[in-house]
């Protein structure tokens, strides 16, 4: 596992900009697994400033999303489908047909899970799974639990969690109470993950996850045994880590 300590947000969203760049500029078909959330968006800023630029080409990656809520059509302006398409997609020249989210408004929960697993399993995984992590340790919307689920899932989102979207939302009891997920098995085959983290709102998080035991009450630290995991989070996000002197 690296460790790279960032300044503040717009660095850390600066340095996740040119690591997934190098991927794709290496890798110009590669599979990117991308997230949502307000974490990553920096991130996508610099990415479609460098295909404007002419530096970038997304003609030939596919995507495949971590997360969807259950309920929301991807014309919803609060469905993960309409943040990607938002932030990303419509401004670089990726082919969306190309670029894979959960249908949140699948009439089979089961069926919609499975179709989206082995899609997944026939990309062999992503090539680059950028992560966010939340303030209870969660990834993609893998909440705490008494076991790390393997597969695509349903799952009903903790308190904190809905409280955390609610922002995003005209109130709490608009936020969606289930979502499809990526599983722990499926986030873990890709063959790079690429977390950010930012403020001092994850420094808990980061710090159980990175420096504690591996428990699926925190199923961000899971990524421990991961072989090739980039961190990227700002001092704050590290702050907790750098008291109890664990990070130097």
């Amino acid at each position: 596992m690296r460790i790279i300590e960032a300044k503040d947000y717009a660095d850390m969203s600066k340095k996740a900009s040119e690591i997934i760049s190098a991927k794709v500029l290496l890798t110009p078909n590669c599979v990117l697994g991308l997230a949502t959330g307000s974490t990553p968006i920096g991130t996508y800023e610099h990415l479609v400033k460098k295909y404007q630029s002419g530096d970038l080409d997304f003609s030939n990656v596919r995507s495949i999303n971590l997360d969807e809520y259950k309920g929301l059509s991807g014309d919803h302006d609060q469905s993960y489908r309409y943040f990607m398409d938002t932030h990303f997609f419509n401004h670089v020249n990726i082919d969306k047909a190309n670029t894979f989210v959960p249908n949140g408004l699948a009439k089979d929960s089961d069926t919609a899970c499975a179709e989206y697993n082995a899609l997944i399993e026939s990309f062999h995984g992503a090539d680059l799974q950028l992560l966010g992590i939340g303030g209870n340790g969660h990834i993609g919307f893998n909440e705490p639990s008494d076991e790390f689920k393997k597969g695509v899932h349903c799952v009903k989102l903790a308190e904190s969690t809905i409280k955390a979207n609610a922002r995003f939302f005209e109130s709490e009891e608009d936020v969606p109470k289930y979502a499809y997920t990526m599983g722990i098995g499926n986030i873990m085959s890709a063959k790079t993950i690429l977390l950010l983290a930012s403020g001092t709102a994850k420094a808990q998080a980061v710090y159980d996850s990175f420096f504690g035991a591996i428990t699926p009450k925190v199923q961000g630290s899971i990524l421990q045994l991961h072989p090739d995991v980039i961190v990227i989070a700002d001092q704050d996000a590290l702050s907790i880590a750098k008291e109890k002197g664990v990070l130097v």
